[in-house]
């Protein structure tokens, strides 16, 4: 195999930039550690969709603001090119404070309740304001949805709900759907199938790109349970999309996922046990979203489940569980995610957490493999 002089040199840019993203995390790792502490950004309890458990008591969270930040800053003043990186980065910083609202909202908002359906209609049948009952017909659809969506949550809580940020994520989609079908030229249409090539979807490509940006933030999140699990497993995904982009001339992707493999390498030094920070939705929920974007930007969007693939494996779990406790009235694991039915089968955190980085890896190359056909 022949690499041209310009494929050699972007390879080390490359990994410049990952070695110079984790020395600039790990210079101000120490203060954002700080910062959080001082305003008291800590863990207070931890919420399974299906188990009530408390966890992780008193650690800082929002961690995730090390990388996010670290990636930003060094893309905007090394990596700013309108055409690839100003989407991924604005996305990834949009879901970012949707996730840092959360946390913070978690922490010093007060709990926020939701009326049941049959108190709205209730409401419909006996309110003496004829203008509030059409209102609560009218926005009856809304609500529907709202008590809906709390099947996919743990709670109410005092943090951003369920269907907040479904409407939300979906806006980040759509703006990702929006650049890529519009923006980017006719040929961004087409869509790769392994072993088979590209062929063209022509809109249908939108609601694909919307589902995998919404599907694959939430999987990052829900995976964000054990220390060093999301950020470890993160690290192995972007090192592929490195070599992904590389080898497909995505120059800028190149450079972005680079930069993001070096932040989340000092993350993870200061994340594995005992975690001096957790990631917190800030993190998960914006570096998911950018591991949808660069994977579809570089036309991989159909290999997501096998390059994110102990995220998508985590949240298809909850889904069977929800699915267990709601129609079947039973639980499928014996605890959602399933790296805490394993903890609670008696596996030590670390074993899980390495474990899983074993099986994460494994299944990553053989996405690599497939990627290269």
């Amino acid at each position: 195999m022949n690499i041209s002089v310009e494929s050699l040199n972007l390879l080390k840019t490359a990994i410049f930039y990952a070695l110079a993203s984790g020395l600039v995390a790990f210079l101000w790792a120490p203060i954002l550690i700080k910062i959080l502490y001082k305003f008291k950004i800590t863990r207070r309890a931890e919420f399974d969709s299906t188990l009530n458990i408390t966890t992780k008591a008193g650690t800082p969270i929002m961690g995730g603001l090390l990388v996010v930040v670290t990636v930003a800053l060094i893309t905007f003043f090394f990596n700013w090119e309108r055409t690839f990186t100003w989407v991924p980065i604005g996305v990834m910083l949009l879901s970012a404070l949707l996730g840092g609202i959360d946390d913070v909202m978690h922490i010093y908002g007060h709990e926020r309740r939701h009326r049941k359906l049959k108190q709205i209609f209730t409401l419909i049948k006996v309110h003496a304001d004829w203008k509030q009952r059409f209102w609560l017909i009218i926005t009856l659809p809304w609500s529907i949805f709202k008590r809906a969506s709390l099947w996919l949550g743990s709670h109410p809580g005092k943090g951003v709900h369920v269907h907040e940020k479904l409407l939300l994520q979906f806006v980040a989609g759509a703006i990702t759907a929006y650049w890529i079908y519009f923006k980017l030229g006719e040929q961004w249409q087409q869509i790769n199938i392994p072993f088979d090539g590209l062929v063209n979807i022509g809109w249908w490509i939108i609601p694909l790109i919307i589902f995998f940006v919404m599907f694959t933030a939430n999987a990052v999140n829900i995976a964000d349970g054990m220390d060093g699990l999301a950020g470890g497993s993160l690290i192995i995904t972007f090192s592929a999309l490195t070599i992904l982009s590389w080898i497909t001339g995505y120059n800028e992707i190149t450079l972005l996922n680079a930069t993001t493999v070096g932040a989340l390498i000092t993350y993870t030094y200061f994340n594995v046990k005992p975690a001096r920070f957790q990631m917190g939705d800030v993190g998960s929920l914006g570096l998911g979203a950018l591991l949808a974007i660069n994977t579809i930007v570089i036309n991989k969007m159909l290999l997501l489940p096998f390059l994110g693939f102990i995220f998508y494996a985590e949240t298809i779990t909850v889904i069977i569980q929800i699915f267990g406790r709601h129609i079947l009235g039973r639980r499928i694991f014996r605890m959602a995610p399933i790296h805490y039915h394993f903890q609670l089968n008696g596996w030590s955190e670390e074993k899980t957490v390495m474990r899983f980085w074993i099986i994460h890896s494994a299944i990553v190359l053989l996405g690599l493999w497939i990627a290269l056909y």
